[in-house]
């Protein structure tokens, strides 16, 4: 089994092509998320897939992105309507 960490993937782009493949490319990996920030369970290998796809859809004279690795050790916090993980090995979204 690989060891995967959870990240947080955000980015901000001008251009609408190039926003819709960089959501193309993020969403084969996210297992949830809004808009333009999802959440990825990811490998080291995966991580670095990521990076190669998303540089290369990427403006960085206009575009931005964060990859945000988090502390497996976090609890996660609810709020609004969410309810907590009832399993702490599964994400619940919902």
């Amino acid at each position: 089994m690989t060891d995967r960490a959870l990240y947080l993937v955000a980015y901000d782009i001008a251009e609408p092509r190039r926003l819709r493949r960089a959501l193309i490319a993020v969403r084969a990996y996210a297992s949830g998320g809004q808009k333009s920030v999802h959440e990825c369970y990811l490998s080291p290998s995966e991580c670095l897939e990521l990076l190669k796809k998303l540089r290369r859809i990427l403006n960085p004279a206009g575009d931005s992105l964060a990859v945000i690795r988090l502390d497996p050790r976090a609890r996660p916090r609810c709020l609004g309507i969410a309810r907590p993980p009832s399993d702490a090995r599964v994400l619940y979204i919902g």
